[in-house]
């Protein structure tokens, strides 16, 4: 993938996206082959070893602390990364203060900074979610279905945010998503998976012709 793209992997339920994401991310061992990021052959590198190498990740259940504030939330995950360095002074609750006020405002959570995150509305802990996978500071951010369970503002707006983000901080994004809508209308590159392989490969416009891709995902029959 090349830095700073955006990388679709779609396919139906069962094709394989979420357990290619867990052989990526650590979270699953492969039975052949290789995973190499930055160069670097990282197949079977536990998943936080991989997170300090520069790979992120968010999952189809949100996957946050319900019972921080939104702020604590993202607080905690630039304690987790940077640590506190040579700082034995400052109380934990005002280290990265302005990294975590920044961050709260890129994603568009700042107003609701001090609310319990348990109680957000699914799309904003959506939002906190990416957000943290943000203060994790990644090279390369794998999204597991962005946008699923938001209502269709919410989706949009989601996408906005995600291509601002990228853009902004040189992100390279690899996402898995249903809505076809926001796959071609955001993927640089797309590989449909039908069975645990792939069947296509390439640009949107070209794997959208593709007829085996029309014939088992996109509901041609013909």
């Amino acid at each position: 993938m090349p830095r700073g793209s955006i990388s679709a992997i779609i396919g139906p339920n069962g094709a394989g996206k979420t357990t290619l994401f867990n052989l990526i991310t650590g979270h699953l061992e492969p039975d052949s082959g290789h995973v190499v990021f930055k160069e670097r052959d990282v197949t079977g590198i536990a998943p936080h070893d991989l997170c300090r190498l520069g790979m992120g990740r968010s999952f189809q259940r949100t996957n946050i602390f319900p019972r921080l504030t939104v702020y604590e939330n993202i607080q905690a995950a630039y304690v987790s990364h940077r640590g506190r360095g040579f700082d034995l002074v400052t109380p934990v609750a005002r280290l990265y203060r302005a990294e975590t006020e920044s961050l709260l405002a890129a994603v568009g959570l700042l107003d609701k900074a001090h609310e319990t995150s348990g109680f957000l509305s699914h799309g904003n802990q959506k939002q906190l979610e990416l957000g943290i996978a943000l203060a994790l500071e990644p090279e390369l951010l794998l999204l597991d279905e962005p946008t699923a369970g938001m209502s269709a503002t919410e989706t949009r707006e989601s996408i906005r945010l995600i291509e601002r983000l990228a853009a902004d901080r040189g992100l390279t994004l690899l996402f898995t998503e249903h809505d076809m809508e926001v796959v071609f209308s955001i993927a640089h590159r797309i590989t449909v998976l039908h069975q645990g392989r792939v069947i296509a490969d390439g640009p949107p416009a070209e794997v959208r012709r593709d007829p085996e891709v029309k014939r088992v995902y996109l509901g041609d029959s013909r």
